[in-house]
């Protein structure tokens, strides 16, 4: 199904910034993407599309179930696209960079932690934060004593 199909069948119009952004997602090298993030690659192409749209479009895309947005600790929201399997997420604090893993292990201890306290889980997300190692070691450390 090509895209202006598939947004048609979920109940959007195919406009051509809808189809824009969706193409940056699926195209993109980098999986998480803020508005602002969005807006700059849109830009160096030479797009048209302002910012309000792109909020607007991320939304509809949220809500439309193509896009799920998460908060890390950046304190804005970033986008990835829906691509149906879980994963959790490892974030750089000092640049930012996200990674994404799957561990059938982890999974299977939060189950069985989860019945132990008599709980279903629904839905989850595990973000741990830490340096990459990019950034491990390029700064001096300091230890207390």
């Amino acid at each position: 199904m090509n895209k202006a199909s598939h947004l048609k069948g979920i109940g959007l119009k195919a406009t051509g910034p809808r189809l824009r952004i969706l193409d940056l997602f699926e195209n993109s090298n980098e999986r998480h993407l803020s508005a602002e993030d969005v807006y700059k690659k849109l830009l160096s192409e030479d797009a048209d599309i302002g910012l309000a749209t792109i909020y607007r479009v991320l939304t509809q895309f949220e809500q439309a179930g193509i896009l799920v947005r998460h908060h890390f600790e950046s304190g804005k929201a970033v986008y990835e696209l829906n691509e149906g399997g879980h994963h959790d997420h490892m974030v750089c604090y000092r640049c930012g960079k996200v990674t994404e893993f799957f561990d059938p292990q982890i999974e299977e201890l939060q189950n069985r932690i989860a019945a132990q306290h008599g709980f279903t889980i629904q839905e989850h997300s595990l973000y741990l934060y830490g340096e990459c190692s990019d950034c491990a070691g390029t700064a001096p450390k300091t230890y207390k004593r």
